[in-house]
Formats: structure tokens, C-alpha cells, sequence
């Protein structure tokens, strides 16, 4: 049978901009990889059909969580910076004398293919146990040809080995490597080469950078941004992380799908961002493990109407974490996001984060069937708990899904 109908529960569509869209005492209908009807129970149409029944017993039915920026493939362990963080040493000064990114650079090269999908799948793991259907993965840790390639192979090995949506996005432009130290012009040519063979091998779906003191500049940036629209790929930017360098307003130049972190972003930024539709993405849990006093403008972005995205930023030096629903309390908790907007972040705008708006991030007819079923009494819970299990069930297009 080719239709499921999901009854007795509650739902949080997410399907416009006003709070959770809440239905009590709903219905969902899946036909398919998509769903087919979505209401009220005593609205089911007398029409609906033969469909295989499931009664959910009052749990709440939300759509997939989306994780929009992560650096979940890596190699090594950056436990000693943590120490060195908490012994005074700032994220810049650990970056300038060789740790940070560039540590990270040295373990994933020496990786091999099978280390680093066997590392993946762990951090996966975290993420698909709470609800996480679509992840999207970065590159920027080989800062050469063979391992980027490397890591972007590794990405969609990871989205066919789970029931799970990734989208692998291009982020060689994340640091200098060792031997182009002195020449980022140079470096920044040579990733704008290695994308365009990556792009023909199918490898990518985004392109990325860092545009800080320590990365690269906005001119550098704008041109590695011209390389991947001429290749029709969209970009993306970390911005504003640690200065305001006016990468949020380039990123809009290019119509980016979103700018993250911006706890330096102005208001030039922000109306730069409303212009294009670019969306702000959020990421509190390396505001919290950075111990950042400088927080990104969250009351101007809600009063622009900017969309607000949340995620996890997986990575081993500054989010050591694979859990969503960690990064949901941190949003609400540091940045003061209400659980509408957090859990809004982490769906409906997380998708349109990663272009994906018209497939999936809302429970509404025509989209993917991505649907996590939770046993919680109302949506703010999975913002408040720390730790538990609440997840029930996932379905990835349509299918029911194991997540334990």
C-alpha cells in the first residue's frame, strides 16, 4: 500500500511564520515520498482512500529537523584547545600559532576514506536520534585538491548509508594552508580550479568561505563567489564572526542562500539580508563553548523580518556537539529566540537556509513526508529539556525510519 495515514496527533506545521502553525487533533496523509493532505482529523476528506492507519496516541507530529551548517567529517581531536581556551588563550592566538582549523587540516589529510565515513556515521548517528532528516556537511578541512575531494565524497557516502538528506557544500576557502602561507591570492585560484572539477563530478551543491581577519578577505571572497555563480551553484558565508568585515552584505550581493554566526553584523548587513532573502544563521554552540560575550543582533533581525535559521555547527574545535536539540536550548537560552522561533529555525528556515523551502522544513501538502514524532505534551519541550530521548519515530520521504 502506497498511502499511510498518520492520525490522533498533534501537529506543528511550520507552515507560514506565525508561531508553530499548530492544529490540534490532526491528521496526515502520506502518498508516496509526500504528503498528500494535512488537517484537522474531523476535516479528513470522505474521499481519502485506502491508506494503511497509524494512531499516534496524541504525540505531536513536527516536521524533520534540519541541521543547516555542520563540519560533521573530520579527522582528530581538538580537546587540548579546550584546554588551552580555558587556560586564557583566545580563538585568534590558538589560530596563529597553528591550532584551530589548520590542526584539524594535518589529521584529516592523513585520514583515509574508511576513517574518516566511520567517524561520520557516529556524529550522524547523534543527529538522526533527534529527529535530524536533512544535514548539510561541509568541506574546508583538506585545504587541498585530493582531500576536499576526499571529504565531499565522504559527505554523500553519509547520505546513502542513512535514510537522511545531505547537502555537501564546498568550504576550501576556510583557511591558508601551510604551503601557500604568504600567497592567499594564490590559494584562493587554486580553490576556484578544484571547484570547478568538483562541480562537474556531481561533489557539490554550495559554496562557502570564511571571511574574517583570519581567513579571507571580502575581494578574495567576491571572487571565489563569481567562480560559483558562473557554475550556477549557490554560496553561502561564515560572516561577522569575530569582526564585521561586510560579509553578510556580499553574501546578499550574490543572493546567498545564508550568512552565519553575525554577531558582528550592522545594520547595513541586515538590510542587505532583507533585500536579498538571505537567512541569518545561528549558531549558539560556538557562541557558548567560545565563551563569547558579543551577541549577534537578534532583536534587529526579528524587526527586519530577516529569518532566523539554528544549527548545530558540528565541527571538533569550536561545536563539539551532534545534538539539535542541544543547539535549540542554546538558542533560546543564549540568544533569547522564543521555542516558535527556535524550532522554526531548525525547520521551515533551515530549509530555505539550504535552498530547500519547496521541498521539505513544513508539514504541507506536496512536500517530502520528513516527520518526526515526538512524546511531549507541547513543542517548547524540546527546547527546554536537556538530555532524555523524546523522539518517537522519524520518516524520511515517506518511510519510517530507525534513529536509535
Amino acid at each position: 500500500m502506497d498511502a499511510l495515514l498518520i492520525r490522533n496527533c498533534h501537529l506543528a506545521t511550520f507552515a507560514s511564520d506565525a508561531g508553530y502553525g499548530e492544529i490540534r487533533d490532526g491528521a496526515v496523509l502520506i502518498k508516496g515520498e509526500r504528503i498528500a493532505w494535512v488537517g484537522a482529523e474531523r476535516d479528513l476528506p470522505a474521499d481519502l482512500g485506502e491508506a494503511e492507519e497509524i494512531d499516534v496516541d496524541g504525540g505531536w507530529l513536527l516536521p524533520g529537523l534540519i541541521d543547516c551548517h555542520t563540519h560533521l567529517v573530520f579527522g582528530g581531536d581538538r580537546s587540548h584547545e579546550f584546554e588551552m581556551r580555558l587556560n586564557g588563550a583566545s580563538y585568534e592566538e590558538i589560530a596563529r600559532a597553528g591550532g584551530g582549523i589548520r590542526s584539524t587540516v594535518q589529521a584529516t589529510r592523513q585520514a583515509d576514506e574508511a576513517t574518516l565515513f566511520a567517524a561520520g556515521i557516529r556524529r550522524l548517528h547523534g543527529m538522526l536520534r533527534e529527529g535530524v532528516t536533512t544535514v548539510e556537511i561541509k568541506s574546508g578541512y583538506g585545504l587541498d585538491f585530493a582531500t576536499e575531494r576526499k571529504m565531499l565524497k565522504v559527505a554523500r557516502r553519509l547520505g546513502d548509508a542513512r535514510d537522511v538528506r545531505v547537502k555537501a557544500t564546498y568550504l576550501a576557502a576556510h583557511a591558508l594552508p601551510p604551503e601557500f602561507q604568504g600567497r592567499s591570492d594564490d590559494y584562493i585560484d587554486a580553490c576556484i580550479a578544484w571547484l570547478e572539477e568538483l562541480s562537474v563530478a556531481g561533489l557539490v551543491d554550495a559554496v562557502d568561505g570564511f571571511c574574517e581577519t583570519i581567513g579571507f578577505s571580502r575581494e578574495q571572497i567576491e571572487k571565489l563567489f563569481k567562480a560559483a555563480k558562473r557554475l550556477h551553484l549557490p554560496v553561502k558565508l561564515h560572516a561577522e564572526q569575530l569582526s564585521d568585515q561586510g560579509g553578510a552584505r556580499l553574501t546578499a550581493k550574490y543572493d546567498g542562500l545564508s550568512a552565519d554566526h553575525l554577531e558582528w553584523l550592522d545594520d547595513k548587513g541586515i538590510a542587505a539580508m532583507v533585500e536579498s532573502g538571505t537567512v541569518a544563521v545561528l549558531l549558539p554552540v560556538a557562541f557558548y563553548c567560545l565563551r563569547e560575550t558579543k551577541y549577534p543582533p537578534i532583536e534587529a533581525l526579528r524587526a527586519a523580518g530577516v529569518p532566523m535559521a539554528v544549527s548545530t555547527d558540528c565541527n571538533p574545535g569550536t561545536a563539539p556537539v551532534s545534538s539539535p536539540l542541544l543547539a535549540l536550548n542554546m538558542a533560546c537560552t543564549l540568544f533569547r529566540l522564543t521555542p516558535a522561533e527556535a524550532l522554526a529555525g531548525m525547520t521551515r528556515h533551515a530549509a530555505k537556509a539550504l535552498g530547500l523551502q519547496d521541498e521539505t522544513g513544513s508539514l504541507e501538502v506536496g512536500k517530502y513526508a520528513d516527520l518526526t514524532l515526538w512524546r511531549i505534551e507541547r513543542p517548547a519541550e524540546l527546547c527546554y529539556w536537556l538530555g532524555g530521548e523524546p523522539l518517537a519515530q522519524r520518516w524520511y520521504k515517506g518511510r519510517l525510519v530507525p534513529h536509535r
